[in-house]
């Protein structure tokens, strides 16, 4: 009876610690109460482009007037009037902040996303996301200072989730936000970030922007070929090479995924011209953990993220259903002769307590790497699905492969090309952490 019980009391402590009503107690860093309170002198705010800004540019290169907008618009099935309201919900939500910055005496300066750049970076005493976590992501991918705080505001909690900003209450009350930052009651959250160095053939450090550009899969690789002839006329040779690691110029807060193409297809022309076909091309690599033997990997590609990005597209990738876990502990109990019961209740505990082992902390060092729809045969292994890690490298074997970073920054990443995936106590991204 004894041991039963110490059982249970076991299995219950874990349960609490994984759910997060028992904290465990972290050795390295954590989020931290500030000592005084943080009142910057000068605040860059950096606002999302909204649907509504966005299609109306497109068609105004197009040469096409708003009442055209609204026709085209309504052919796709959009609704003319509700991204309008969308977009003034953004924009007061935009000016509030703004107000109230001001109110205090702060300088503000406002950029689009398109006009955010390391210059603004480094005027700014602090920089707001006014936008939704994609704005977030940008913000933070440029900010190479761990000491430069970044405070993220929902702008349309009502479309947006939102995980990486401020509690959707601080959207309406952002004074109040203000308040408790200058009275020094809030806490630092120090999110762990990747960094990246390329080296190897064929290597081009030049990013391609995604956010602003919404490239197709034809422009991607324009893109990506005008920017190699740029760095290879500035080279001086026909083929970037690097010798030793260049550490890329961006951070990334969630994760980065290396892939052929930006949809993992490839594009063939039959011989009548008309003809156009869309198949799917695997990508193929090596990978190595932690300074391991290299593998071979043949997949629809690989993910790399952190504590952060943990709950974001990582989690989706590998989560599991009920009805999975249910046929799973079905084929398992038949082969093991056992009977335990299989009430929804117990699949959605074990459901859940697998999903929850998926994330971590943000504040965490450690990386969680997610090979994609694996292909296991004699030649390519498949032994290593999924992990923690501190490092990962990959060698690419890839035809016309990128390496993405946080879904808005992707790098060429062909055959020759190495990448070392990592984290640094300098990458480290200082946010905000004020309860509601």
């Amino acid at each position: 009876m004894a041991r039963s019980t110490a059982v249970k009391l076991l299995w219950f402590g874990t349960r609490m610690v994984r759910t997060g009503l028992l904290r465990p107690l972290h050795t390295g860093c954590s989020s931290t109460e500030p000592r005084t309170g943080f009142k910057p002198e000068r605040v860059a705010v950096v606002t999302k482009t909204t649907r509504y800004e966005f299609e109306q540019q497109r068609y105004r290169y197009a040469g096409l007037c708003e009442e055209d907008l609204k026709q085209l618009l309504a052919m796709k099935g959009s609704s003319y009037s509700g991204l309008l309201e969308r977009h003034n919900i953004h924009t007061n939500n935009v000016e509030h902040i703004l107000e109230s910055l001001q109110r205090r005496g702060i300088k503000v300066r406002v950029v689009k996303r398109g006009e955010y750049n390391e210059e603004v970076v480094r005027w700014a005493d602090a920089i707001i996301s006014a936008g939704g976590d994609g704005t977030m992501l940008l913000v933070a991918s440029k900010v190479l200072n761990k000491d430069k705080p970044v405070v993220g505001v929902n702008t349309d909690p009502e479309r947006s989730e939102g995980h990486l900003c401020l509690p959707v209450r601080y959207t309406h009350a952002f004074p109040e936000a203000l308040d408790k930052l200058s009275r020094g009651e809030f806490r630092w959250l120090w999110r762990q970030r990747i960094r990246l160095h390329l080296e190897g053939t064929g290597i081009n450090p030049t990013p391609v922007d995604l956010h602003e550009q919404q490239l197709s899969l034809e422009q991607h690789h324009q893109a990506h070929r005008i920017t190699a002839l740029d760095q290879q006329h500035r080279s001086g040779s026909l083929h970037g090479s690097y010798s030793k690691p260049c550490l890329l110029p961006v951070r990334s807060l969630n994760e980065i995924f290396i892939g052929e193409s930006l949809s993992s297809r490839a594009k063939f022309k039959a011989l009548k011209h008309h003809v156009t076909l869309l198949l799917h091309r695997a990508s193929y690599y090596e990978i190595s953990v932690d300074h391991g033997p290299w593998e071979k990997q043949k997949s629809s590609g690989l993910s790399v993220c952190t504590g952060t990005g943990s709950k974001a597209w990582s989690y989706n990738i590998n989560k599991l259903a009920d009805q999975s876990v249910e046929e799973v502990l079905k084929i398992a109990a038949s082969q093991a002769g056992v009977e335990f019961p299989l009430s929804r209740e117990f699949i959605e505990r074990v459901t859940e307590e697998y999903n929850e082992s998926l994330v971590f902390s943000p504040e965490e060092r450690r990386l969680f790497y997610s090979v994609r729809e694996p292909i296991s045969n004699r030649v390519f292994s498949s032994s290593r699905q999924r992990g923690f890690a501190n490092k990962v490298s990959v060698r690419s074997r890839c035809w016309d492969a990128c390496m993405v970073v946080d879904g808005g920054t992707s790098f060429e990443f062909n055959d020759g090309a190495i990448a070392s995936v990592s984290t640094s106590e300098e990458d480290r991204l200082r946010t905000v952490l004020l309860e509601n």
